[in-house]
């Protein structure tokens, strides 16, 4: 067996033929920035749109499960989410081109790059299993289209096809330590993804993973999910779950907070007239059946964290689409090589020179960040 290497990958986002999606996520955009982040296996996204599928084939080297793009050094992997007839999403990994456009015929013809498809979870899976590839629950506690807003465990979701599931997206509000609160979830693989619908770098690769692995190809990292033959998730880098935009109970339109308690009484109706929706906090303590987070030996390590421009941004005290912000950003990386380098791989001294980005790096590896919660649809912020 040959030594395995280290691969950071972000498996779920979408092309520009998704709803509500940049129109600037085309396939050049994307290996530029996967590149600058250090990430070197992404995910295509909405790998059974068949507009996507051609421009994959005309922008990448295509060779059964390889796919790459020969300018960045950046491979893929084939990929798409799917909304379920219960409103569910589920992210999908196949092996190859022909199982993409295979799988779509299944499904019906769609031209939206995240098609809904009128069947249940149990179903989708099977078709997922013949064309032997990996299917799992997308964001798993956003309270919206997620398999804990529907159900109440994953067994009265996919029902006897549950055997197949290998793997659960944790989603922007959630962590490890949090999940693991729930001891249905304690085989499955988390997996990290930024759910990305724009390339910005505050966006593309803002959650990841590593994978180890022989090389970045659909049958490795099939293994690895399964964590077969040595094969395995390294590290899961996600947002600090209180950045995420549903992490508490909170309205939708004023964004005020609310304990559950409290949204309950008054029927999960703000006083400003608009709907108050469960965080995702709170939704995991409805489903938890153990008091403290018990990680199997197989779970890798969780850093919560934020992405390296926003960090920037919070420190020089200036927006995100600052120049000032950008240029420093662009700075840093031409000197430590990638945000992957800075934010998780380079020894602390190392990046002494960073001064006090240097120590909130440190706040993130070591879970000190001090966060202002998101909620409602509101994403937190760095205090």
């Amino acid at each position: 067996m040959a030594d395995l290497e280290e691969f950071f990958s972000d498996l779920h986002i979408h092309s520009a033929y998704s709803k509500a999606t940049s129109p600037e996520m085309r396939i050049e955009n994307i290996s530029r920035i996967a590149k600058m982040k250090g990430l070197d296996l992404m995910g295509t996204g909405d790998c059974l749109n068949q507009k996507w599928i051609e421009e994959i084939k005309s922008k990448l080297e295509v060779s059964g499960e390889e796919i790459r793009d020969p300018k960045y050094g950046v491979n893929y992997i084939l990929t798409v989410e799917v909304e379920d007839i219960n409103r569910v999403h589920h992210l999908i990994i196949l092996p190859e081109i022909s199982s993409a456009q295979s799988m779509a015929e299944e499904f019906g013809s769609s031209d939206e790059g995240r098609p809904k498809v009128k069947m249940g979870a149990p179903e989708i899976v099977e078709i997922v299993k013949e064309f032997e590839g990996e299917i799992g629950p997308s964001h798993a506690f956003t309270p919206w289209t997620s398999v804990y807003k529907e159900f109440n465990s994953l067994r009265d979701c996919y029902q006897e096809e549950l055997r197949n599931v290998n793997f659960v997206e944790l989603g922007l509000s959630a962590s490890t330590e949090m999940a693991d609160r729930i001891s249905e979830l304690s085989r499955f693989t988390f997996l990290s993804n930024s759910d990305a619908h724009s390339p910005k770098a505050d966006k593309l690769g803002r959650e990841f993973n590593s994978f180890l692995i022989e090389e970045p190809t659909f049958k490795e990292v099939s293994m690895a999910i399964k964590r077969k033959n040595k094969r395995k998730v390294g590290l899961n880098f996600g947002l600090d779950p209180r950045i995420g935009k549903y992490f508490l109970t909170a309205c939708v339109r004023c964004h005020k907070r609310y304990s559950r308690e409290e949204a309950e009484s008054i029927n999960w109706k703000c006083k400003c007239g608009g709907r108050i929706k469960k965080g995702v906090k709170d939704r995991i303590d409805e489903l938890a059946d153990l008091t403290k987070p018990r990680s199997p030996k197989h779970r890798p390590p969780y850093i919560g964290g934020v992405p390296l421009i926003e960090a920037i941004s919070f420190l020089e005290g200036k927006s995100l689409s600052s120049r000032v912000v950008y240029t420093k950003w662009m700075e840093i990386l031409e000197k430590f090589g990638s945000e992957i380098e800075i934010l998780v791989k380079a020894d602390l001294s190392e990046l002494s020179s960073l001064g006090k980005l240097s120590k909130l790096i440190d706040d993130m590896r070591g879970g000190k960040l001090k966060v202002f919660p998101g909620g409602g649809g509101e994403y937190g912020k760095l205090l």
